[in-house]
């Protein structure tokens, strides 16, 4: 049987009251930076439209603060693009998220030795 190497994933959820904000609403967001659109940004993870509209509200709810700012229609079609505090909370969630998954990787050998090692707990 073929022994495949294991490795750590961590995966972050941020909570107040109930979960509000991981790797979900994280890469929404990335994508209506990048698209400038919630629309498309929900396509693109072959999410509704709808569904992507009620993980911002519950994430804004929870947070307190707005995520995205809309505009709507008109000549030059609407859009979306993240607020300030948005942007703050999303590079404040990404450079968290690589310092525990660089600290799981350092801890990792510690506590899983490899074939024919003698380390561990």
């Amino acid at each position: 049987m073929k022994q495949t190497e294991l490795h750590p994933v961590v995966r972050i959820q941020l909570y107040t009251d109930d979960k509000c904000f991981g790797p979900g609403i994280a890469q929404l967001l990335e994508l209506v930076a990048e698209r400038k659109s919630l629309r498309a940004a929900a396509q693109s993870m072959g999410m509704a439209y709808s569904k992507a509209w009620t993980v911002v509200r519950r994430c804004e709810e929870s947070l307190g603060y707005p995520l995205l700012l809309s505009s709507t229609g008109g000549r030059h079609g609407g859009g979306a693009e993240l607020t300030d505090e948005a942007r703050t909370m999303l590079a404040g969630y990404r450079a968290y998220c690589r310092a525990l998954n660089e600290a799981a990787e350092r801890l990792f050998p510690e506590y899983f030795p490899g074939p024919g090692d003698s380390a561990g707990r």
